[in-house]
């Protein structure tokens, strides 16, 4: 799926993610799908209900993952484009609360290693779109700027209280 040139109508365009970074939560997100679709079918070959169960929700995961980190996966789903164009709209930190709280549910049905190494990477991929959400670290000038500002705003205001106290 080829994404459109960000103008100012998509809102993509001022979330302040560089387009590396974009790479990266994209490959660390269809790479978290894998990896719970293969923990997830791991998960479902047991006899405990609850393993199953994290199973499957680990699996859906997966599928959801695809679905919005690489709908090329889901070509032959129909919705699959629609959904996609609507999970690229979400902001960071709505990505990053949908895939974190996707990645713990499992997590809380069946605490086991599979669970747990499975969800491992998908909540990842969430922790780097709410990393993105905080925005970009500001430079060394800037912050010395900031540091000398309010030292010497900090001189004045004990000058003006030793002025007082004469």
């Amino acid at each position: 799926r080829l994404s459109p040139a960000p103008g100012p109508a998509d809102p993509s365009a001022d979330d302040g993610m560089t387009w590396w970074y974009r790479w990266l939560c994209r490959i660390a997100g269809v790479v978290g799908g894998m990896s719970c679709a293969f923990a997830g079918l791991w998960n479902c070959i047991t006899i405990n209900p609850l393993n199953i169960a994290a199973g499957v929700w680990m699996m859906l995961n997966a599928f959801v993952l695809f679905l919005c980190e690489a709908p090329f996966c889901c070509q032959f789903i129909e919705f699959a484009n629609a959904v996609a164009t609507r999970a690229d709209k979400l902001r960071p930190w709505q990505k990053a609360a949908f895939y974190c709280g996707m990645a713990v549910f499992p997590v809380m049905l069946s605490l086991t290693l599979t669970t747990l190494f499975g969800n491992a990477v998908a909540f990842a991929a969430g922790v780097l779109y709410g990393l993105s959400a905080l925005g970009k670290k500001g430079d060394a000038i800037s912050y010395a700027r900031i540091q000398q500002q309010k030292q010497m705003d900090e001189e004045k205001l004990t000058g003006a209280m030793e002025g007082q106290a004469l």
